[in-house]
């Protein structure tokens, strides 16, 4: 069989449309793959929820249900591989519920706590999404 037999028997796959796509406000031209198209699209995390960055053992928890804490503030010790890994508050908030225990064996991404987010006291709750935040 010559090559060109060859050529003519091979099924011509129609090539994607060029799209646009943004990515960090640069705007690109070019064909998306249907795995591309298919894909999870990302979902920015819950800030209010905290979970395990490596898998490990919870060695200390330092905070309850209840507390109101600050950003920086050691919630838990995570030990993984021999390292005492501190974690820390991302955000103000009250320790809304703890879903682990001392001693506990946790596995990447178990969620350890979750918060509920405190309002300093200047603002006034009720002023919250009527246009504005209002304060004392």
């Amino acid at each position: 069989m010559s090559s060109t037999a060859k050529s003519q028997k091979k099924k011509s796959v129609p090539e994607p449309p060029m799209e646009q796509l943004e990515i960090g406000n640069v705007q690109y031209q070019t064909r998306l793959t249907s795995k591309f198209l298919n894909r999870d699209n990302w979902q920015r995390p819950d800030e209010r929820k905290v979970g395990a960055i490596i898998p490990g053992s919870i060695q200390r928890i330092m905070v309850s249900e209840g507390d109101e804490i600050s950003p920086g503030t050691p919630m838990l010790i995570l030990e993984a591989m021999k390292m005492r890994n501190e974690i820390l508050s991302p955000l103000q908030g009250i320790i809304k519920k703890i879903y682990v225990s001392e001693g506990d064996m946790v596995p990447k991404g178990h969620l350890l706590l979750e918060f509920e987010l405190a309002l300093p006291d200047y603002i006034l709750p009720q002023t919250i999404g009527q246009g504005g935040l209002f304060f004392k």
